[in-house]
């Protein structure tokens, strides 16, 4: 599994969004912008500006790997429940399909704040809510469910994108824009995009689901994209908050 690559993939699915909410941050105005969870430096690499850049993650192999995508960046290895940085270190301070993995999301944003300067901009660009998930043709429910029950058990927090607004209120971050992100139609899903979802979904599934059923079920899949009676849609929001 190239995680990188799942990244990108990811990081397409946000890309308008991103473009409008770092332009209403002021990103060509700042001078420090933190990546909470930079991972293999899918988003940082992207990154248009003189600012900069700073990204974290607790992952030193995902490190290693961000230092090639985006070198420009200062990077450092920490926790993102404990940052390692002074007090209002930052312009913009986001996050990207992270909060879902911390076993405490409220301290991360309360940490995320502290090192906010004062009228900076907190962003956290995509939380998906996996217990919304919606598969059809019928059949293909099973899909769901069992990625959401495999992530739960690797830690994930599958419905915290539902709550990611509440979260925001509790930290005391003040709301200046949240919703779901806009879903793309199902014809915006190439053929190289099902076959990342797939391997995504082999790998959460191995040991759990047999090789045979996965097969059987990709097969099915592959028909309804055919039949143009696929929909694959979880549920995924962000939130724009301000210090």
């Amino acid at each position: 599994m190239n995680w990188h690559n799942r990244y990108i993939q990811q990081a397409g699915w946000t890309r308008d969004l991103r473009s409008y909410l770092f332009d209403k941050a002021g990103l060509d105005r700042a001078h420090r912008v933190l990546e909470v969870g930079c991972g293999t430096g899918a988003i940082l690499a992207d990154l248009q500006t003189s600012a900069s850049l700073h990204g974290l993650d607790l992952d030193p192999a995902a490190l290693t790997e961000c230092r090639i995508h985006a070198p420009a960046a200062a990077l450092t290895r920490g926790n993102g429940l404990a940052l390692p940085y002074a007090n209002e270190s930052f312009n913009i301070v986001f996050c990207h399909f992270f909060l879902l993995w911390v076993h405490d999301p409220l301290q991360t944003l309360l940490e995320m704040k502290r090192v906010t300067k004062q009228n900076g901009h907190i962003l956290a660009l995509a939380e998906p809510d996996y217990s919304h998930r919606v598969d059809k043709p019928d059949e293909l429910a099973r899909l769901g469910q069992w990625q959401t029950e495999s992530l739960q058990r690797q830690g994930a927090d599958v419905s915290l994108g539902a709550r990611l607004a509440d979260l925001f209120f509790q930290a005391g971050i003040k709301i200046v824009e949240t919703g779901a992100i806009q879903r793309r139609g199902n014809e915006a899903f190439s053929p190289d995009e099902r076959e990342q979802e797939w391997a995504v979904l082999s790998a959460d599934l191995a040991g759990i689901v047999t090789g045979e059923e996965i097969r059987k079920l990709k097969r099915l899949d592959e028909t309804a994209w055919r039949n143009g009676e696929r929909v694959l849609n979880v549920p995924t929001y962000f939130a724009w908050g301000q210090v």
